[in-house]
């Protein structure tokens, strides 16, 4: 019992060791990830080191959950596959231990980290989450720095654009500077130009306060001549000219209320509750819009009282529109097509509008039940990624930082395009949101229990000759037969025996050819129903595989050359399918299924028609050889 507490703890010690490298590594992957989503609006705008600490502190609380399955998948695979590599885990086996105890520490332990992932999802990244979004609102929001770039315009500051074709590092001076100023509006542009200026931020952070030297400014008057066609403007030159701009650089946090919406800054039971708000809130918008339109749109026709009394002496209870129509005049009818084409172009109109609003309600309800399954499956994955990961690892049996990592990547990509494309069409109101959230677990959680069961098995799952031989038995390949002279013989062949089983086996071959038209269409009920085993052809090819092999040990290489010749016979394919009457019956009944069988059938008569050829044929050839020989 102390020696399975010892490999417990020598199991955990090795995976946590992995699993704190790879857990920091993957967290630092996403966080660059996320951050270079928003590069291109954070930089330069001289946000404080407090800023970008809660920036980065934030984003990884909320980016913990996703990193942790990937963590564990490939910190479970690195540390199997080194057992794997350095022997230690056929040691383990070897003792007795099967492969489920060896991983039972590990399971208690990825078992925990899926329940801490839920925790962080469902207690600290709501709030975490809410107070990131906040803070890129507010990174946003807040004005660049003032970095004028030279030989472009610079149109950063709300209402200005400012172009400066030199400018001196040293002092600060800018050369030829261009200020187009529209913040009076367009037709009110201030066109200021200059020698010389320099720009400088006041103390209070609020105003830059720009010094301009040796200028001329032009300003449009158009507002001050509202009668005349004629657009003055006034030309003013200056030797020195100073004047603020409005530019506020304080970094200030929004107010985060408006994010209460969202459905990833809420826990379950929040999100529970939204999404019984949402349905009833729904729901009356549905029944308001249905009274209103059965009230204004499909409300009954009103009738003159003239014609009221016109159909009553009539007898007429039902109005026929058509013939009311054909009686109508060209104006008239004109009149009429209009005013109903106006009336549909409004009502089509204001459906849009009103489906706008209930679309836009059913997509939070579905984002809401998504984000609450999700909280759930993206737990689930820590566990599945290590009954993945781990049978894996002692499968290939390779650690390190090479083969791990691609398989990881590769089984992490397939995770995350399932998992992403699903969620979103089942956000779309295409795919039912559970089927959708849940699955990414469908797709994986049986290929981890395949894994397991594979390796608990020490089953061959990569071996690549048992793949190659199951698609050459489906596809009906077969491989050549590769007889070559042996360097040490014990036994020289029994050519007179050989000769003779070599004449039965050509007379067996000749008299089933005759007894079996295998070049025509078999007949299909009997393919069906005759279950009945081929013992002439296994006789053949038992009696020709123990002549190759007694004829292997000649000293001949023309005999050699020739039983390279004989094709590998298939016993069994000619035949039915199964022993079992009834389930031939089965396969023939299901016409598609039972046609393609009879073809499959079919083509191995064929083959077998010409494999008894090809053996008549080199039997003949190895007999003359042997008889010219004189080797018997």
């Amino acid at each position: 019992m102390l020696r399975i507490k010892k490999l417990d703890i020598f199991v955990l010690k090795s995976f946590l060791l992995l699993f704190c490298g790879t857990f920091f590594i993957c967290l630092f992957i996403f966080m660059m990830q996320f951050l270079w989503r928003y590069v291109d609006e954070l930089v330069g705008k001289g946000l404080d080191m407090n800023v970008l600490a809660q920036f980065f502190f934030y984003s990884g609380l909320t980016l913990i959950p996703i990193s942790l399955p990937l963590a564990i998948l490939l910190a479970a695979l690195m540390t199997f596959g080194n057992f794997g590599e350095r022997y230690e885990l056929l040691s383990m086996k070897a003792a007795g231990i099967p492969l489920l105890r060896i991983m039972a520490s590990v399971v208690i332990f990825s078992i925990f980290l899926g329940g801490m992932s839920f925790f962080f999802q469902n207690v600290i990244g709501p709030k975490a989450q809410k107070q990131l979004w906040t803070l890129l609102v507010s990174m946003k929001q807040k004005s660049p720095e003032v970095d004028i770039p030279e030989g472009v315009f610079y149109s950063d500051i709300e209402g200005y654009n400012i172009y400066v074709k030199k400018k001196d590092k040293d002092t600060g001076m800018l050369k030829d500077v261009l200020i187009y100023n529209f913040s009076d509006g367009f037709e009110n542009a201030h066109i200021v130009w200059a020698e010389e200026g320099k720009l400088e931020l006041t103390a209070d952070k609020q105003h830059l306060y720009l010094h301009l030297y040796n200028g001329e400014q032009f300003e449009n008057l158009k507002s001050q001549s509202v009668i005349s066609q004629n657009v003055p403007y006034r030309r003013e030159t200056f030797k020195e000219k100073h004047t603020l701009i409005k530019f506020d650089s304080e970094f200030n946090m929004v107010d985060g209320s408006f994010l209460d919406r969202r459905s990833d800054i809420k826990n379950m039971r929040e999100i529970s509750v939204a999404i019984d708000s949402l349905i009833a809130y729904g729901d009356s918008v549905g029944r308001a819009m249905h009274a209103e339109t059965m009230q204004l749109t499909y409300k009954p026709a009103q009738l003159s009282s003239s014609d009221s009394i016109k159909l009553q002496k009539e007898h007429i209870t039902v109005v026929n529109v058509d013939s009311v129509y054909n009686s109508m005049t060209s104006a008239e009818k004109l009149k009429t097509v209009t005013a109903t084409k106006n009336r549909l172009s409004s009502l089509a109109s204001d459906w849009n509008m009103k489906s706008y609003i209930t679309q836009n309600t059913d997509s939070d309800i579905r984002s809401h039940q998504s984000d609450w399954h999700k909280k759930i499956t993206l737990s689930l994955a820590c566990i599945i990624f290590f009954f993945i990961g781990a049978p894996l690892g002692a499968i290939i049996r390779k650690g390190g930082l090479g083969m791990p990592v691609v398989i990881s990547i590769i089984i992490f990509l397939i995770y995350y395009i399932v998992d992403s494309g699903a969620t979103r069409i089942a956000k779309s109101g295409e795919m039912n949101i559970m089927l959708g959230t849940w699955m990414s677990t469908i797709v994986l959680a049986p290929l981890g229990a395949f894994f397991t069961y594979k390796s608990n098995k020490d089953s061959a799952v990569f071996n690549a000759d048992m793949y190659i031989m199951f698609f050459r038995k489906l596809f009906g390949i077969r491989i050549s037969r590769h007889m070559f002279k042996k360097e040490v013989i014990i036994h020289n062949p029994t050519y007179k025996e050989d000769w003779e089983v070599l004449e039965d086996i050509c007379n067996s071959c000749e008299q089933y050819a005759r007894t079996h038209r295998l070049l025509g269409l078999p007949n299909y009920i009997q393919i069906f129903t005759n279950n009945k085993h081929d013992d002439v052809i296994k006789d053949i090819n038992q009696k020709m595989e123990n002549t190759i092999e007694d004829l292997s040990n000649t000293k001949d290489h023309i005999i050699l050359n020739y039983m390279n010749n004989y094709p590998f016979l298939s016993t069994t394919a000619h035949k039915s399918l199964f022993d079992n009457r009834w389930l031939n019956l089965l396969v023939g009944i299901v016409i598609p299924a039972g046609l393609l069988v009879y073809l499959h059938i079919w083509r191995y008569r064929i083959r077998l028609d010409k494999d008894l050829k090809t053996i008549i044929k080199t039997s003949r050839d190895i007999q003359e050889q042997i008889k010219n020989q004189h080797l018997y």
